[in-house]
Parts: C-alpha cells; sequence; structure tokens
C-alpha cells in the first residue's frame, strides 16, 4: 500500500473527503517526526510505539571491491509493533 492507497482508505474509513484525509495523515507524519527528533517516543497503544536509538559506529565491508570502510554513528527510527497489530496480521 502506498501513501495514495493509504489516504483512500482512510478517506472510505473514517467518511473524510480525500483532501481532509491527506491532510490528517501529513499531520500525524509530521508530528511523529517533529517527537522524534527531539528524542521522544510515540506510542499508539495497540498500534505500536516509536522510538529513536543510536546505532554505534563500526567498521563495515564493500561488498564490490571488499575494502573495509567505516560507517559512523547515526541516529535510527525503530518501530515496535502493539499486541494487537501484531495479533491481526497472525
Amino acid at each position: 500500500m502506498n501513501k495514495a492507497q493509504l489516504i483512500d482508505a482512510m478517506a472510505e474509513k473514517a467518511g473524510l473527503t480525500k483532501a481532509d484525509a491527506k491532510k490528517a495523515l501529513d499531520a500525524f507524519v509530521d508530528a511523529t517526526g517533529d517527537a522524534l527528533k527531539q528524542g521522544d517516543r510515540v506510542a499508539l497503544v495497540g498500534f505500536g510505539s516509536f522510538s529513536v536509538s543510536k546505532r554505534n559506529a563500526r567498521t563495515g565491508r564493500n561488498p564490490q571491491t571488499g575494502k573495509e570502510i567505516k560507517i559512523p554513528a547515526k541516529q535510527v527510527v525503530k518501530f515496535k509493533a502493539g499486541s494487537e497489530l501484531s495479533g491481526s496480521v497472525n
């Protein structure tokens, strides 16, 4: 499912126009991104939680040349599915 299909599904299930559903989805993505940039955790009970984790610097290998490369440390976003979401998939 891509973004346009998600907007269509949200509009249909919530009885919104597609424009309103797009605004709602964009607002959710922006608010979640802002919270994660500040280091906060975003938890949606039953759906899952988004959090930021630090990945340490490490040494990797270029698969084409086999030469070692240094991979810098960075922040990564993690998602952990909630029990209701996991249960509905299985």
